[in-house]
């Protein structure tokens, strides 16, 4: 069960998100609030572990509210406005919800929280040391020249696939190309925070600059969006 908080200064999407909470089985709704500096008192004195809120409230964003936070359960956004987008996925956020939010996308999101929430979880429970369990949340290993070689995953900017080859783009070092199969390095890569949009590309949320067209744009890069991925990946950014 997650403990939910609802935060936006509409009351009538307030009742929307309160009737999608209550359909979902794994959701539980602890409070609403109007606005983050009401929402940062329920936050520390309840057990929160998912957050839905609004960006654009009076005399505190959504976006200020969360950077305002100690420590930071799972968040997601729901807003009227998608150019809010790329801010919102580099405070990784789980998910970018443009109202008005139809179920299935608000369902998609929580899925996605769930999947994170039970990861994180699990990880907390096998691992002796709280620390521990952390860090495996931001690095990965990568076989490269006879090594291992560490990645974070904070770092990350692409990766492209090259037929039997991936080659990983990164701030930390030069490209890195290694013998693995995209859905081998997908299986790796927390879904908050790294997208498919091709059959020859992920990419980090936190590293691209704009979209243009079919093209993402990374540094001077310019990465394709296949057909097959393209909605997936304009439900991610919010558009």
């Amino acid at each position: 069960m997650m403990n939910c908080l609802i935060i936006d200064d509409e009351p009538l999407a307030v009742e929307l998100l309160e009737d999608f909470v209550s359909k979902v089985p794994f959701l539980k709704l602890v409070a609403t609030c109007s606005n983050g500096i009401e929402a940062i008192s329920v936050v520390k004195g309840n057990n929160i572990d998912l957050i839905f809120t609004d960006i654009e409230m009076p005399d505190f964003s959504g976006i200020e509210f969360i950077k305002a936070l100690d420590v930071k359960p799972l968040f997601i956004f729901t807003t009227a406005y998608s150019h809010y987008a790329i801010e919102g996925f580099n405070l990784n956020a789980v998910d970018y919800l443009v109202k008005p939010i139809p179920f299935h996308r608000f369902l998609t999101a929580v899925n996605r929280a769930q999947e994170i929430f039970l990861m994180k979880n699990k990880d907390t429970v096998k691992v002796v040391q709280p620390a521990a369990s952390k860090e495996t949340l931001d690095f990965i290993f990568v076989k490269a020249d006879y090594e291992n070689i560490k990645l974070n995953l904070d770092d990350i900017k692409y990766i492209e696939g090259l037929k039997d080859y991936i080659k990983i783009f990164s701030n930390s070092h030069k490209p890195i190309l290694t013998l693995s199969s995209f859905k081998k390095i997908e299986e790796k890569l927390p879904v908050n925070l790294f997208v498919r949009v091709h059959r020859s590309y992920i990419v980090s949320l936190k590293y691209i600059h704009s979209v243009q067209r079919n093209r993402i744009l990374i540094d001077d890069v310019r990465i394709p969006i296949g057909n097959n991925y393209k909605d997936d990946f304009i439900k991610r950014i919010g558009g």
